[in-house]
């Protein structure tokens, strides 16, 4: 039975991705793509290592961070190794966006004292006049 290859325009399409992403994806080594002359045939071992790495991306994984987890299924099909490594990235990820909210509250705060205070300001300039 032959396995289903798939074009870098069938996979851009499927997954809403430029040509470009994928070629970068291939220069990273998270997909490998066979070749006939200058086309490339990915496989379904490819097609999943994308859809995975672009998950990673949308979880906010740098594309080094999904590659490393990709590959270590790769290497060690030890679900449990890959699924400890995932949420510890996934935990390094919450914290880091907690900080950032945490950092936007403290500046919407200063953001909205500074306007309170000019609004003061101008109301009191316009009584004066």
């Amino acid at each position: 039975m032959e396995q289903k290859t798939y074009t870098i325009s069938d996979l851009a399409k499927e997954y809403d991705v430029t040509p470009r992403t994928i070629r970068l994806y291939e220069e990273l080594g998270i997909v490998a793509p066979a070749r006939d002359g200058n086309r490339r045939i990915y496989s379904e071992r490819d097609r999943v290592r994308l859809r995975l790495a672009l998950r990673g991306k949308r979880l906010g994984l740098s594309l080094a961070e999904a590659k490393e987890l990709i590959d270590l299924y790769d290497s060690n099909p030890d679900e449990k190794v890959q699924i400890q490594r995932l949420l510890e990235r996934l935990q390094q990820r919450i914290d880091q966006l907690e900080q950032q909210r945490r950092d936007i509250d403290a500046a919407l705060a200063e953001i909205g004292g500074v306007c309170q205070q000019a609004r003061m300001t101008l109301a009191e300039l316009e009584r004066r006049h």
